[in-house]
């Protein structure tokens, strides 16, 4: 028995955090109301609270209110407490509305425009609509008559999902995309906590490992290419032709390494230079060294370039060296693409997360 991983979507890193985080500045409100501005003190502590009374409301079907407590500030407080309530109503209301809204197939995840400056962090999602993600994913992974993947079962994970009302929702979303199959989804929980699935998963991969088992095997679920700037007469206002060079297959499984055949590359040293990347979720048959002269938007995309200024000990000067190219893909989703020397012994090693398409 082998299981095929045929598609992967982003990480959008949205979840439980984001949704005690909307449930807290809703109650912000509430202690407004009630005379109680929050400082940004008090506000930590309320994003824990309403953690707490959600998981309480959620875990009991026959409780429409929790209590959500904070330390006040000031002295004429009784108790030096402050507490308002929390309902039901308000947590289906912020869950299901305005993380699993209503939305039809071809919706696609809001893109708000991006500032000139950001702080620097994980790169979150500016759309916390999570069906509009899903629609996204199963729309971009198309069946063989292009029409968007019909999941026959959902496995769920994560305390977020043990609520009826998330489940319930996912479940009404893909009916009403699919209508034509009949049938809906499967919903799968498992046997265990929902809290513990990750690290459950996570600890069954470490000892498939080492003993032996079924593994989902899949690897990349994009090739990925480096553009290479071919030679050729300088024209004014022209810049030279770029080809794309496949250095990473379709599924090609972590833990590998590759060498990329074809003719020797130059690679510039001792300058700072701009390398730019390519992914492709669509060309799933292109092999290591295929280089593509021309080519669709809907075919590559290009990611954030990287620059960087390669040092090198043999070549002081500007130029460029040939080299062989190994693409490597770590158990950590990184993709190694080694740059070695055919004139010397020195490589060069450039990152690129296959999981987040960042070089670095």
């Amino acid at each position: 028995l082998e299981l095929n991983r045929v598609a992967v979507g982003n990480h959008i890193l949205v979840g439980g955090d984001n949704m005690d985080l909307a449930l807290a500045h809703a109650m912000q409100t509430v202690f407004r109301e009630q005379g109680h501005e929050i400082d940004a003190w008090q506000s930590v502590a309320l994003w824990h609270a309403c953690r707490q009374a959600k998981e309480t409301l959620l875990s009991d079907p026959g409780l429409d209110q929790c209590p959500v407590t904070i330390l006040g500030r000031g002295s004429r407080l009784v108790g030096g407490t402050i507490t308002a309530g929390l309902t039901r109503d308000m947590v289906m209301q912020v869950l299901t509305g305005g993380f699993f809204p209503e939305c039809s197939l071809d919706e696609r995840p809001h893109r708000a425009p991006a500032s000139g400056f950001r702080q620097i962090g994980l790169p979150y999602e500016s759309d916390p609509a999570i069906s509009r993600h899903l629609a996204g994913f199963l729309s971009a992974h198309a069946g063989p008559d292009a029409a968007p993947t019909c999941p026959t079962h959902v496995l769920f994970n994560g305390g977020v999902c043990k609520a009826d009302a998330v489940r319930d929702r996912i479940h009404t979303l893909l009916a009403g995309w699919f209508p034509e199959t009949g049938t809906p989804a499967v919903l799968q929980t498992g046997s265990g906590d929902l809290d513990f699935a990750v690290a459950r998963g996570a600890a069954g991969y470490g000892c498939i490992k080492h003993g032996g088992g079924i593994r989902i095997r899949g690897g990349t679920a994009r090739s990925y290419y480096i553009g290479i700037e071919s030679s050729g007469l300088a024209i004014p206002g022209q810049p030279r032709p770029l080809h794309a060079l496949c250095v990473v297959p379709h599924g090609m499984e972590e833990g590998t390494s590759t060498d990329v055949p074809g003719s020797e590359t130059g690679l510039i040293v001792g300058e700072p230079a701009r390398f730019r990347f390519f992914t492709s979720s669509v060309r799933t048959n292109d092999l290591p060294g295929a280089r593509l002269t021309s080519w669709s938007d809907d075919e590559l995309q290009e990611t954030d370039p990287l620059k960087a200024n390669l040092r090198s000990a043999d070549h002081e000067e500007d130029g460029f060296v040939p080299v062989r190219l190994e693409s490597r893909i770590t158990e950590l989703g990184i993709l190694e693409l080694w740059c070695r020397s055919t004139i010397g012994d020195e490589q060069w090693k450039l990152e690129f997360s296959v999981r987040e398409d960042q070089a670095s």
